[in-house]
């Protein structure tokens, strides 16, 4: 029996992800590519670091210098430096606090003791950030192995030293991909999805009989969207962390690129809830039969309405500051012609009294929905 068919179901499973993930890092450019790299330089500065530390430095720091290329290592250059220079002054801190208490009041548990509650204490300024351990921690160190001894502090800082520019060094060799054009890619793909769901609601209103089960898959699709709307939101935003001090060029005008694509997604979320919040009214009609009370020139008109907003978000995903007169003209048709379905919303003789009140809310939907997309 060949190994692959001995494991477990959920080992398999878990390998054939792995493997997956493996063949899209090494087909082309994306986050699974961005990891392996970021894998493979934290391993070449660690050991790098630790073979330097341990040919010129005595073993009892040695630990030091890979422990920094990797704390060095983020995933932007910008990052790496911040949480670089932020454990450098960690680790003074730290050090300068375990030679003074050693060398004023000796090595002993009360000193300790008074050690770790200033360490701890200091180590909650926020200007630590996510290093303000290292402070107890390299305090310990120099305390302990070191006895609080100047030599010992040295030593310990050239190790520091020598993570730092392992892991920066590697950083410069090989920096972070740029990837403005797929955070553009991913903005457009999120706008016609959007559109695609309002295209969708304006043929459920265009039919005489929409199919409940079809507009709670829509639903579904919304709640995605909406997930998938935070998900490029947080792509966008590490993108624009990943263009500072990346030496790495990117498309021309990308500074003013993703900040506009940041206020683009913004609009996308707007507009879905809205889309969401129709869909959600059309689900709950449908169950409780009132949408055949809606007259036929409403059900026309919201349609029409929902096609212009499908449109427009559709182009707006992919538009440039240039083409913002062009839209605007666009939203505002649609604006005219929901001005006009206002005008003539009216139910039936024997519509229940709620149908009133379901046009006034897809009536106020559409009106935001437009009214965003105008923003």
């Amino acid at each position: 029996m060949p190994v692959w068919r001995a494991l477990p179901a959920r080992a398999r499973t878990v390998a054939a992800e792995r493997a997956g993930y493996l063949r899209r890092a090494l087909r082309g450019t994306g986050s699974e590519r961005d990891a392996l790299v970021l894998g493979v330089k934290s391993v070449l500065a660690a050991v790098g670091a630790w073979t330097l530390a341990r040919y010129l430095l005595p073993p009892a720091v040695s630990t030091f210098a890979p422990f920094t290329a990797l704390v060095t290592l983020q995933a932007t250059v910008y990052r790496s430096v911040r949480e670089c220079v932020q454990y450098l002054v960690a680790m003074t801190v730290g050090a300068l606090l375990a030679a003074s208490l050693a060398g004023v009041a000796g090595i002993h548990v009360w000193t300790f003791a008074l050690l770790t509650l200033i360490a701890l204490g200091v180590g909650r300024i926020r200007r630590f950030g996510q290093q303000g351990t290292q402070v107890a921690v390299v305090g310990f160190f120099a305390f302990s192995s070191g006895a609080g001894r100047i030599d010992y502090i040295g030593h310990l800082a050239a190790s520091v030293a020598i993570g730092a520019l392992c892991g920066l060094g590697a950083h410069l060799i090989l920096a972070p991909a740029r990837h403005t054009d797929h955070r553009q890619q991913a903005v457009a793909d999120l706008f016609t999805a959007t559109g695609e769901l309002a295209e969708n609601l304006a043929g459920a209103f265009d039919s005489a009989e929409p199919d409940l089960e079809r507009v709670r898959r829509w639903r579904r699709d919304g709640r995605e969207l909406a997930e998938r709307c935070h998900d490029v939101r947080h792509g966008i935003e590490a993108e624009i962390e990943n263009g500072r001090l990346n030496p790495r060029r990117s498309i021309a005008g990308a500074a003013e690129v993703l900040p506009r694509a940041r206020d683009t997604v913004t609009v996308a979320e707007r507009a879905l809830e809205h889309l969401r919040s129709m869909t959600r009214a059309l689900d709950h009609a449908l169950a409780d039969g009132e949408t055949e009370h809606l007259p036929t020139p409403f059900r026309k008109g919201l349609a029409s309405v929902l096609r212009t907003a499908a449109t427009a978000l559709r182009e707006t995903g992919r538009a440039s500051p240039d083409e913002d007169g062009h839209l605007a003209e666009l939203i505002d048709g649609g604006g005219t012609e929901l001005e006009r379905v206002r005008g003539q919303a009216r139910a039936t003789a024997d519509a229940p009294a709620s149908v009133p009140v379901l046009q006034g809310a897809l009536l106020n939907d559409a009106g935001r929905l437009l009214a965003d997309l105008r923003r």
